[in-house]
């Protein structure tokens, strides 16, 4: 292994590739951490599905290692399904949608949104007995609502998914990411969408991999 230290594995969102956590990762990497990532069919697979097949990849790739993990949003709902199947030292969740997605119950009212974005969608809608994300873990959550690099809160914020007093990412509300026994929690001015490229963000993930905490 390239370091002592645990290799850091990168889960993407709905509907992205590993390709949107490319920087992040290089920023990881040249801080002395090895990486992990791959690209999962997030918009034809359920949850379970993902959670166990993207497991399997990792100890195929990496073999039975402790890990350390980087999620994006879907990808931190992953990391709670697989939370008893790998050997998890930390997990630091960007803009988790933790207690489900109001977004989601508005996709999954539209037949055509719905098909689109697959069967996870319709989880996010309705979260039931989701496991606990392996400890220790950190969440980091946007507070730009509004924002031409996603598109999404082009729709949320004409159409007031979000209360007007409700801070979110424009696709995540900051009380969705929220979950008791947390190890640490902060909030970044980032959209839902490049939330990994935020310089704070990024700085705030180093010091978690390193300490277990912001």
């Amino acid at each position: 292994m390239a370091s002592e230290r645990p290799p850091v594995v990168f889960l993407h969102g709905l509907g992205r590739s590993k390709l949107s956590l490319t920087g992040l990762r290089r920023f990881v990497e040249r801080a002395g951490y090895e990486t992990w990532a791959r690209t999962y069919p997030s918009r034809r697979m359920t949850v379970a599905q993902a959670a166990g097949t993207i497991a399997e990849w990792v100890r195929e790739d990496l073999g039975d290692v402790p890990v350390l993990g980087v999620s994006h949003s879907l990808g931190g709902i992953l990391a709670r399904h697989m939370a008893g199947m790998l050997r998890w030292k930390g997990l630091v969740m960007l803009a988790p949608p933790n207690r489900g997605s109001r977004l989601a119950r508005v996709i999954d009212a539209h037949p055509l949104f719905r098909w689109f974005m697959g069967p996870a969608v319709r989880e996010l809608a309705k979260p039931s007995k989701w496991p606990a994300p392996p400890v220790p873990f950190a969440v980091i959550a946007g507070s730009c609502a509004l924002s031409v690099a996603n598109p999404v809160s082009w729709v949320t914020r004409p159409l007031a998914v979000f209360d007007a007093d409700q801070p979110s990412d424009g696709t995540v509300a900051v009380a969705e990411t929220r979950l008791p026994g947390m190890a640490d929690f902060a909030t970044v001015d980032a959209s839902h969408t490049w939330i990994m490229n935020h310089p704070k963000a990024r700085e705030l993930i180093l010091s978690f991999l390193s300490r277990g905490r912001f």
